[in-house]
């Protein structure tokens, strides 16, 4: 049997690192595994004969750390980031001194060399210790990093430098820098190099990792949103206790003002809840004993008493969270490209370097030109960019689609947004509300003929006191509606027959509701004119009290106000919507048509639906399909994307590519906009990342590069990656 086992990896410094425990790890016979550069995790699948600790003691091996994950809400400690801090605060100041004395030569007195030396130094060692430590650990696995490259780099610099000023003319009185034009050929030093190129690193890593902290401020935001203590009812006394001991089936309060502790149902009482910081929906929902509610929302209004229904890692709020992180360790594949890449770059360059240092001294341009060359090969081919190309924008992009109520599976969905031209979309619960409703009241003697109107109360209050002994979706709506008006007579003799209605005494009557296939009125031989509703666009019920017909009450699923909006704006993506529906003909077209779809598929079973899809592939589309039930499930997970609408069934929602937490059409134009932005950034980013490279190699080896400016070029190609990936944060709903 299989399991997932996640890890958090520490010492990567760039995409060679990942790139080279990931290899490890699938060596192990039974496990197949990725390591995410930019997250700091392996997410492995594994057969049974693997534990955590077996993993753990690969990674060692190969030179970093490993532990299991700590949980959900923890936050990382800073102390890492700190050290970095100060590491670059120090070389920074060290280095400046050095950096002017070599450039202005006017600056430049007797014995400057000395100085320089004894300011870079500590630099070199103090400041570059990271990379220096990682590359003595790579080597001693037979491996190279992009650290190996810049331990190389400035060590090679600052070693030539002190050869240069104990056994060369260097170090005496009046020797110039080996940018002057006075500077003898071999007697060169490098100091404002080791020590310029050192701190550029410091600088652009402390840089890519406050920047990646922000990437992933959106889920650390998501899990904060739980709150923290909670007020149970105990034996009918109120008790404090902190949410995570929460169970299933407890009572706990909600005031107004605090969160919802955890998933449950309302018991008592009634209030609105601010759902917007999971659906990133703004108006409040309305909530009664009976609905449900979801943890993390805010209660404004009265106060509730809730029962709890799921707890801890089964809540949607856990399950947000844990969608996220998985989608954060996916990998497109072009970035799986630039991870087979990085992982031959290094012994590459290395060559490239040990080439371009032997090319130019064969060419005669001398030791200090070809030195200078060499170095700059070395530090500008860093592959950390590609590294950070894909999981920057995919911690931003999925972080703030979080926040708006979108999650999204994986990079493969993101993919697949790109692809796909028609989107098939459910008709109940999609485009409609998804609950039946009381749509007009019509009795036999219809006031369009000039009767009064109290009949329509008569009808709906005596047909709503038998249907609210019934559990049937029109029965509730029936109920519902009549409960608006006053509280509902009793009933007694209440029965119900599966497929045709209910019936009931009533104030001493014998009341009979009856559904399904006539009634309406003009079906039922009644005056159609003037009815408020198509016949053929809504349920019809008949009601009858001890024998004679008092009217008919038609019923509806309300297309969603933000429907029509939706649609167009998906036909403004380039999508071709078709609505997909078991419904039949007459009430589609009428759906379709008020949303502006002209593709119906109507009367389609559940195993159709799978079939209207595969159809559609087979003409050479690419489809996506938005769906909430388990009717929908198969369908969803046909499609080349799958949207599942939150508020749909857990079954749908572990079918589909994206989820749709705000049960609302516009969440899918959302979604494919966000997705189609965060691929575009992912793609952006791996094109810089390589022409970087591609640029920067020739110039540096061609001489034309200072190995200092080299170090910063390659710092801010990473930072630029990953600030390039933070424009996700200021995406905004259409």
């Amino acid at each position: 049997m299989e399991r997932v086992i996640e890890l958090e990896i520490g010492g990567m410094t760039c995409a060679a690192c990942a790139n080279r425990i990931e290899k490890k790890l699938n060596r192990m016979d039974g496990v197949t595994a990725t390591v995410n550069y930019a997250t700091e995790k392996a997410r492995a699948t594994v057969s049974a004969a693997f534990t955590a600790a077996d993993l753990i003691a690969v990674v060692e091996k190969t030179g970093y750390t490993a532990a299991e994950p700590q949980p959900l809400e923890a936050a990382k400690p800073e102390a890492a980031r700190d050290t970095l801090r100060d590491r670059l605060v120090i070389s920074a100041a060290l280095s400046v001194p050095v950096i002017v004395l070599a450039m202005v030569p006017a600056w430049q007195f007797d014995y400057w060399q000395w100085l320089s030396l004894t300011l870079a130094a500590p630099v070199v060692a103090y400041g570059g210790w990271p990379f220096h430590r990682s590359a003595f650990v790579n080597l001693r696995h037979g491996a190279a990093t992009m650290d190996t490259l810049v331990s190389m780099g400035t060590l090679a610099a600052f070693g030539w430098s002190v050869w240069a000023l104990f056994l060369g003319d260097a170090g005496m009185p009046g020797m110039s820098h080996p940018f002057s034009l006075t500077a003898r050929e071999g007697d060169a030093i490098y100091l404002e190099a080791a020590a310029g190129v050192t701190t550029f690193l410091l600088a652009g890593r402390y840089l890519e990792a406050r920047a990646k902290r922000h990437a992933g401020d959106a889920l650390r935001a998501l899990l904060s949103l739980g709150a923290k203590h909670v007020t149970i009812l105990d034996g009918g006394r109120e008790r404090v206790i902190p949410a995570a001991e929460l169970v299933v089936g407890a009572h706990f309060l909600v005031r107004p003002g605090e969160k919802v502790a955890t998933d449950g149902v309302v018991e008592e009482g009634s209030s609105a809840l601010d759902v917007s910081l999971l659906t990133g929906e703004s108006v409040p929902v309305e909530v009664r004993p009976g609905d449900p509610v979801t943890g993390a929302t805010i209660n404004e209004g009265g106060r509730l008493v809730v029962r709890a229904t799921r707890v801890g890692a089964d809540t949607q709020l856990a399950q947000m969270a844990r969608l996220v992180e998985e989608a954060q360790n996916g990998k497109a594949a072009v970035q799986r490209l630039a991870d087979r890449i990085s992982g031959v770059f290094v012994p590459v360059v290395i060559a490239l370097a040990v080439g371009t240092l032997g090319f130019w001294l064969g060419t005669g341009r001398g030791p200090t030109a070809a030195f200078t060359a060499a170095v700059a090969v070395l530090i500008i081919a860093c592959p950390c960019a590609l590294g950070l190309a894909t999981p920057t924008a995919l911690l931003v992009g999925t972080g703030r689609g979080a926040q708006m109520g979108i999650l999204i599976r994986g990079v493969e969905a993101l993919e697949s947004t790109r692809r796909v031209d028609t989107i098939v979309l459910d008709k109940t619960g999609t485009v409609t509300t998804g609950r039946m409703s009381v749509a007009a009241v019509v009795p036999v003697d219809s006031p369009h003929r000039g009767e009064s109107e109290t009949a329509d109360s008569v009808i709906l209050r005596l047909a709503g006191a038998v249907e609210a002994a019934s559990e049937h979706p029109i029965g509730r709506a029936i109920s519902e509606a009549a409960r608006v008006a006053g509280p509902l007579a009793a009933v007694s003799d209440f029965r119900a027959t599966a497929g045709v209605g209910v019936r009931g005494m009533v104030e001493g009557r014998e009341v009979v509701v009856t559904a399904g296939r006539p009634a309406s009125p003009a079906a039922s031989g009644g005056d159609g004119a003037g009815v408020p509703v198509e016949p053929e666009a809504a349920t019809w019920v008949e009601v009858t009290a001890d024998g004679t017909v008092l009217g008919w009450i038609a019923l509806a699923d309300a297309v969603r106000p933000t429907s029509a909006a939706a649609v167009a704006s998906l036909k403004g993506l380039g999508l071709t919507p078709m609505l997909v529906t078991g419904d039949s003909p007459a009430v589609a077209s009428v759906v379709a048509a008020e949303v502006g779809i002209t593709e119906v598929e109507a009367g389609v079973l559940p195993a159709g639906k799978v079939d209207v899809v595969k159809q559609l592939q087979a003409r050479g589309r690419s489809v996506a399909m938005v769906g909430d039930g388990v009717n929908d499930a198969a369908a969803l997970a046909q499609a080349d994307l799958g949207l599942a609408m939150g508020a749909g069934t857990d079954v749908a929602i572990q079918a589909s590519d994206l989820t749709l937490v705000r049960g609302d059409l516009t969440a899918a134009v959302d979604a494919v906009r966000l997705s189609r932005r965060t691929l575009g950034i992912i793609r952006g980013n791996l094109f810089w990342a390589f022409a970087y490279n591609v640029a920067g190699l020739p110039l540096a080896a061609a001489g034309l590069l200072n190995p200092m400016i080299a170090g910063g070029a390659m710092a801010f190609s990473s930072v630029f990656v990953v600030l390039n990936s933070l424009r996700l944060r200021r995406f905004r709903p259409a």
